[in-house]
């Protein structure tokens, strides 16, 4: 829920617009009916998306001319090694580095496709955590566009959906932010530009672990609707008046436009767990 308030309010400070996109590539994945829980919680939220809500599935066929493209281009090939093949591969801080195995050609019969990569830096600055750099060759190794279920990797999906929207600025949580230079290396292949990027940091408990249902945080409530608005700007740093505890969503909605300033945020990765702002909003930020 932070990534979606801080979004949401840094493009309307801007006049910009709030576009909202349901990732529904990986169907083995998905579970029945939680997309229109989710579509119904952000508007019982208050959350005023523009234009229609669009499907990352219903652009499969620009994904695949992306994929023709990088083909065409000798910028991607086919690899046949799986997770087993790969269990004595080196690892680094972003996990397995893949160590190139199929770079000269698999005649595995089921295949991916895998992006060919490079130690040229790929740099960009953070609009709150500065500049970044990244060499994917020998801190992520090639990695995948096209799983070997013919399923389209969320990478590729993401940056050619970014680009048919024309997404200018991604607002979203640190714990993406290594995915961001093996984007930013697929619209260079794809000739895309690059969006703005501000990666804001994520809330965690007293272990350090980041707030989720698989760390023990409970699923948004839709009971206490101001109190978790409220909570969030808490926790993102807005300071919001004690007299906007008892109003409505779209009060404090309007307050915090108003008032949002996300250079508060500059240079932090984690919000420390707030016991007294969780159970405000009965633990429905995660």
């Amino acid at each position: 829920m932070l990534a979606a308030v801080a979004s949401f309010l840094e493009a309307r400070k801007h006049d910009g617009q709030w576009l909202l996109r349901v990732e529904d590539i990986d169907p083995p994945r998905e579970v029945p009916g939680a997309t229109d829980r989710i579509l119904s919680a952000l508007e019982s939220y208050g959350f005023e998306w523009d234009g229609p809500v669009t499907y990352q599935s219903a652009s499969r066929d620009a994904h695949d001319e992306a994929i023709r493209n990088l083909v065409d281009a000798g910028k991607i090939y086919r690899c046949g090694c799986s997770r087993r093949d790969l269990t004595e591969a080196p690892r680094g801080p972003l996990g397995t580095i893949y160590p190139g195995t199929c770079r000269d050609g698999s005649d595995a019969v089921e295949a991916a496709q895998r992006v060919v990569t490079d130690d040229v830096p790929i740099e960009f600055t953070d609009r709150l955590q500065g500049p970044q750099a990244q060499r994917l060759e020998s801190e992520s190794g090639d990695f995948i566009v096209l799983r070997r279920d013919g399923l389209i990797a969320y990478q590729l999906a993401v940056v050619v959906d970014d680009y048919l929207q024309g997404i200018t600025d991604v607002v979203r949580g640190i714990d993406l932010m290594d995915s961001t230079p093996r984007q930013i290396r697929l619209q260079q292949l794809l000739g895309h530009p690059t969006p703005a990027y501000c990666h804001i940091p994520v809330a965690v408990n007293e272990f350090g672990q980041k707030l989720s249902k698989s760390h023990g945080a409970k699923a948004v409530t839709l009971d206490r609707k101001s109190a978790a608005v409220f909570a969030a700007l808490a926790m993102l740093g807005q300071d919001p008046p004690q007299d906007l505890r008892g109003a409505s969503p779209a009060e404090i909605w309007a307050w915090a436009i108003a008032n949002w300033n996300i250079d508060v945020l500059r240079g932090q990765s984690e919000i420390p767990h707030d016991p007294a702002a969780l159970a405000a909003a009965e633990n429905g930020l995660s």
